[in-house]
């Protein structure tokens, strides 16, 4: 399950690295919301590994706050993207 978290996190990392390098509007949503996913899968897994005992309680909230933290950023993000360019 670590290798799975690891994994899913990085790869918010490099989605959000790739976007600021997209070719287009389209493109940044894109990797935005790949990000997106991949902090969801996150999230789960994190789940996963709290509920069978591999982490305690203060790791698992604090890693929790931060990817939601992320989520929110993404989320927001998207959707002023979509605004500016139409697409809400």
């Amino acid at each position: 399950m670590s290798k799975q978290i690891y994994r899913s996190g990085t790869s918010i990392g490099a989605n959000i690295a790739e976007s600021r390098f997209a070719q287009s509007s389209s493109d940044f949503i894109s990797k935005l919301s790949i990000a997106l996913k991949e902090a969801g899968e996150t999230q789960y897994w994190l789940e996963n590994i709290y509920n069978a005992g591999l982490i305690d309680t203060k790791g698992y909230e604090s890693m929790t706050t931060d990817n939601t933290e992320l989520i929110k950023m993404l989320v927001s993000s998207i959707k002023t993207m979509k605004k500016k360019v139409g697409t809400i």
